[in-house]
């Protein structure tokens, strides 16, 4: 019974669709694969890492379905989101580091606490902010970049076309009221192992 579960699961996951869970755009999935700046290659090799390390995460125990998230960029693997104890962070970590064609692993989780309600809008209001800011910002392509707010502190991960775009999506972030702090995973184009021509 646990093997068809878990059978059942992965071929959901897979057949979710061929471009990932997380790179969903303004405009909906097809248009994020045509303005990716990595090749439609990796796009999908990082796209099998993150199904494949979801679904293990998930396996390990149900409740991290909502609780934790990964996001795979050029084989990099960023995980966000919140675990009970700094054993499960541990585990987790140990998991993504065992996927194969992961390159490293930034492991932002962290342990949960009391929920708190103003905290937690508050942290809401700020993710929503930097989004807007970055959409209007006709200097910075805003569907690279999936943001993350913990605690006023914002957690960016993404792609920049240049070094101009990295700093500017930056100092957006550092602009917004009430921030303590902004923790940028921002990959350039020209470092990508592979770029699209």
């Amino acid at each position: 019974m646990r093997i068809k579960f878990a059978l059942i699961l992965l071929i959901i996951l897979f057949l979710g669709g061929c471009v990932g869970v997380s790179s969903k755009g303004i405009f909906g999935t097809g248009v994020s694969v045509a303005l990716d700046p990595r090749s439609l290659g990796t796009q999908i090799d990082d796209s099998i890492m993150q199904k494949n390390l979801s679904a293990r995460i998930i396996l390990l125990d149900k409740k991290y379905l909502l609780s934790v998230n990964s996001k795979v960029l050029d084989g990099r693997i960023f995980l966000t989101g919140k675990v009970d104890n700094p054993e499960e962070k541990l585990k987790l970590t140990k998991m993504a580091w065992e996927t194969d064609g992961a390159r490293s692993v930034r492991n932002d989780i962290k342990v949960k606490e009391e929920f708190n309600f103003k905290q937690s809008a508050k942290d809401l209001l700020i993710t929503s902010q930097l989004r807007t800011a970055l959409i209007l910002n006709k200097n910075v392509k805003a569907t690279n970049y999936q943001i993350d707010t913990y605690k006023k502190k914002i957690y960016l991960y993404g792609i920049a076309l240049t070094l101009d775009e990295k700093k500017q999506v930056i100092d957006e972030a550092k602009q917004i009221l009430d921030v303590e702090d902004v923790i940028a995973s921002i990959l350039l184009v020209e470092n990508l192992r592979i770029q699209k021509n």
